[in-house]
């Protein structure tokens, strides 16, 4: 038996149908009840509770695949960070996205000074292999300390609206 087999081993439904409700909730950002709806469509009648429990138990699995045979980002990051409340805290989600607009890092922090920064920057340096040739920031101080103390050889752009590609990112957290 092979190792895929075993993964849907006891489901009712075929591997095919339920990678295909999982592919819908993570790529379009879709409902239980809509991918149900969808489904239904199609003459396939599966409950939104079965839905929820397939992309809960399968999800992380795809995500560790793709992961897996992910191919690299890209030589230049834009970063940026933006505070969020978390049970009436405030914290800050900071971000890395690449050229391509994949986001290559996320990290919470409590605080946003320098040593936040190194701690960001010094994750993304050990997280992917290589150093970026370009970061591109707004002019918040704490990422020029950062950047010349952990990587003073890549380029550090932070001219205005540069950095609108990480900004960008930010919008479905915000939502």
């Amino acid at each position: 038996m092979n190792k895929s087999t075993s993964l849907y081993k006891r489901h009712r439904f075929p591997s095919e149908i339920i990678q295909y409700a999982v592919w819908l909730y993570y790529r379009f950002n879709m409902s239980h009840r809509d991918i149900e709806d969808l489904l239904a469509e199609r003459g396939i009648e599966v409950s939104y509770e079965s839905i929820r429990l397939w992309c809960n138990k399968f999800g992380p699995h795809y995500a560790r695949r793709l992961k897996r045979r992910h191919q690299g980002y890209g030589d230049t990051f834009y970063i940026d960070e933006v505070f969020v409340k978390i049970h009436g805290q405030q914290k800050y989600l900071w971000r890395a996205v690449d050229q391509d607009g994949e986001v290559v890092d996320v990290f919470l922090q409590p605080r946003r000074d320098g040593d936040a920064a190194k701690r960001f920057f010094k994750r993304l340096i050990r997280n992917h292999s290589n150093e970026p040739r370009k970061i591109v920031t707004d002019k918040l101080r704490s990422y020029g300390v950062a950047h010349r103390e952990l990587i003073p050889e890549s380029i550090h752009d932070t001219s205005q609206y540069a950095n609108n590609r990480a900004e960008l990112s930010h919008q479905p957290t915000r939502v």
